[in-house]
């Protein structure tokens, strides 16, 4: 009879787990920036609740304060290692949420972008953990209080320190989900036909192009300013794409417009996203790190297309004159 309650109550906990496991990794995400370290504690909230000898009275709340205390313990040893990180850092792209809710469709995009999650970075890891829990998955005080392990007082200035700062740094994008994604779509169609024209009418004058290279894949220059020095990089990193047989796969990337880059044989090379405002891309994230991109999918040897891709590079299109 024993054995048959503990089976039972194995068998509850796995299809709680497995329903709350897109809350689960969505928290962390956020919170970590990162799809392999936020995996990782959604794994090990599973073995730490496969463990517990009595049932949670509650297995959202149990779960979510798990779930939370991890990824706060796991950002605070990361935080070392992103200090002696080789060039900019950004965030893991991702290109599906597990999470849904329509009721918060438009906190959940917004939270989910690179210039949120850049934002968040900011933040102390409590002060993260609360505007997650509160800003974005919209939970009680009270169960913020129980996740982070401090007093619905505390929580309550945690989350008004973290909201004024995410406030002054936000970007705005405009309300057009639609048009972005029109917008986005001429600049890599513009992009796949090396059109310079076409991809300069769209950039705004004061554009910044960031990747995130950790070393580890060619890069042309990890922060670009300025319309004529993102044109010029473009001007020679085009020819190489097309030339090589590359792929320009559009997608949405952190909920925003963005595509996946691969070569001749479908594996991948970078990720791109694009924040768009006033009609005019304001600034191109480029994630070029292998370690950053196995769960896209199979990832590119970047040296060796690079390598392949000079040897073979045609010419592009060159700005009308007038």
């Amino acid at each position: 009879m024993a054995a048959a309650i503990q089976g039972g109550g194995g068998v509850r906990k796995t299809e709680e787990f497995q329903e709350l496991r897109p809350l689960l990794f969505s928290i962390a995400y956020r919170i970590l920036a990162s799809v392999s370290e936020a995996e990782d504690v959604v794994q090990e909230t599973w073995l730490r609740y496969q463990a517990t000898a009595t049932q949670p009275g509650s297995a959202r709340a149990f779960l979510s304060t798990v779930v939370t205390r991890i990824s706060i313990d796991v950002l605070r040893s990361a935080r070392v290692r992103r200090e002696e990180y080789v060039g900019p850092w950004l965030p893991e792209p991702l290109l599906t949420d597990p999470y849904e809710d329509p009721a918060r469709s438009a906190e959940l995009a917004d939270s989910l972008s690179m210039a949120a999650l850049l934002l968040l970075q900011r933040l102390t890891p409590l002060e993260r953990a609360v505007f997650v829990l509160r800003e974005v998955f919209a939970f009680g005080f009270a169960e913020i209080a129980s996740a982070v392990g401090r007093s619905e007082a505390a929580c309550h200035q945690l989350a008004v320190r973290a909201r004024r700062h995410m406030d002054a740094g936000r970007t705005r994008f405009d309300a057009d989900r639609r048009e972005r994604e029109e917008l986005a779509e001429r600049f890599f169609d513009a992009f796949r036909e090396g059109d310079v024209d076409g991809l300069t009418e769209l950039l705004a004058a004061d554009i910044h192009m960031i990747g995130d290279s950790g070393g580890k894949a060619p890069q042309f220059k990890p922060i670009i300013l300025g319309v004529e020095k993102v044109i010029r990089v473009l001007a020679m990193f085009v020819p190489l794409v097309i030339s090589s047989g590359g792929v320009v796969e559009a997608q949405q990337v952190n909920g925003q417009p963005g595509a996946v880059f691969r070569d001749r044989d479908g594996q991948v090379l970078s990720t791109w996203t694009l924040d768009i405002l006033d009609g005019q891309i304001q600034t191109i994230r480029t994630v070029n790190n292998p370690d950053k991109l196995g769960h896209v999918g199979p990832v590119a040897d970047a040296w060796a297309s690079f390598r392949e891709a000079r040897h073979t590079s045609v010419g592009l299109r060159r700005p009308r004159s007038g």
